[in-house]
């Protein structure tokens, strides 16, 4: 007998090919996609229409140094202030924009959290911002910890975003003005501007916000003396957070020293009185009660006309920080002035040449040359 006509169990039955593990044809779609890009106008009707990936690409744009980028940021924003003007005559005070900082440890994400939750499930649609300009060397961002804000992070009503970091204090502020006014477009009527703790850049941050809230611990040691006396004169509200347990009672005696130390201070411009508060972040007591406290403010602001002209002061300020930035910027991307300064910084290293003097013969070459 051949071999051919044997037959076995053990024959393979020829079957069905197994399907390509990825679909060529919806890569291709995807591509094509991809590579289709966004228009002026498709940022503005992204936006306007509450994209979130559509408004956290413009605000990438905002963040990128590259010419072109920051021309169609620039339309973009142009376009979202037009938009937000228009709104503003029928409602002149259509967002409240609330800057909060304190010293590292006092609970910042779990206050922001807390509030924020209270805020979205009211009603109001929330956009969280962070100011950090402290690390330039690594560029990184305050909300690395974002992660901390469980509920807020996954809320269909907020939208958390880390702003730049690096460079001056000037250029994070306006970078952060402008992410402001793009939320505003989206739709978002309160925005909170979170500052890394007390330093520089909360003054920064009180360049650009309406309510400047400063929270602290009680029970740390003197508190009076842990803290910068102008944080405290911007400030129009110093709350004392984890006031829960046995802390309660250090909280009221905290809370009474700021009150007392405030009296100290000069009545401010807005006709507001800063106050003085407690809180819980972790048990959400007092939280609905610091709500108030900004509407109070809000209103006050509002009845008396402040509120409007602060928000024109803060625009004339971007207005400078822009021309400084500007200026500065130009001033050290000219490859004819680099020449001059490398040889002026080694004339200083060696102690030839006053710095003073450095500075001024290289701003005459600058001029000079325009």
């Amino acid at each position: 007998m051949s071999k051919k006509s044997i037959k076995s169990a053990l024959t393979v039955m020829q079957g069905i090919g197994q399907p390509d593990q990825i679909n060529m044809e919806l890569v291709g779609k995807y591509k094509q996609r991809k590579k289709r890009n966004l228009n002026v106008q498709d940022f503005i009707d992204g936006i306007q229409s509450g994209n979130r990936t559509i408004l956290s690409k413009s605000i990438t744009l905002i963040e990128s140094s590259l010419p072109k980028d920051q021309e169609m940021a620039q339309e973009i924003i142009a376009e979202c202030l037009k938009r937000n003007q228009e709104i503003s005559i029928q409602h002149p005070a259509s967002s409240i924009r609330i800057g909060i900082t304190g010293v590292p440890g006092v609970g910042k994400s779990t206050f922001i959290e807390a509030l924020g939750t209270y805020l979205t499930r009211s009603g109001h649609k929330l956009a969280v911002l962070a100011v950090d300009p402290s690390s330039a060397r690594s560029k990184g961002s305050i909300l690395g910890d974002k992660t901390r804000m469980v509920d807020l992070s996954v809320d269909p009503a907020a939208f958390i975003r880390p702003s730049p970091s690096a460079g001056t204090l000037g250029g994070v502020a306006r970078k952060t003005h402008e992410t402001i006014i793009l939320c505003e477009t989206a739709g978002f009527d309160v925005i909170f501007v979170e500052t890394i703790g007390v330093g520089q850049s909360e003054t920064a941050v009180h360049s650009m916000v309406d309510f400047f809230l400063l929270l602290m611990l009680s029970g740390a040691g003197d508190e009076l003396q842990g803290i910068k006396r102008g944080i405290i004169e911007m400030a129009d509200a110093i709350i004392i957070n984890k006031a829960d347990g046995d802390n309660v009672g250090k909280a009221k005696s905290t809370r009474i020293e700021y009150k007392n130390a405030l009296h100290l201070f000069p009545p401010s411009d807005s006709g507001w009185s800063p106050v003085t508060d407690i809180c819980s972040a972790l048990t959400r007591d007092g939280i609905e009660r610091i709500w108030e406290i900004v509407i109070k403010h809000h209103n006050l602001l509002l009845n008396n006309g402040y509120f409007l002209r602060k928000r024109m002061e803060q625009n004339l300020q971007i207005l400078e920080n822009c021309i400084e930035e500007g200026l500065r910027n130009n001033f050290f991307s000219r490859k004819d002035i680099a020449g001059e300064l490398s040889a002026v910084r080694l004339e200083i290293s060696n102690g030839t040449a006053s710095p003073y003097a450095a500075a001024r013969k290289l701003l005459e070459s600058y001029l000079r040359k325009l």
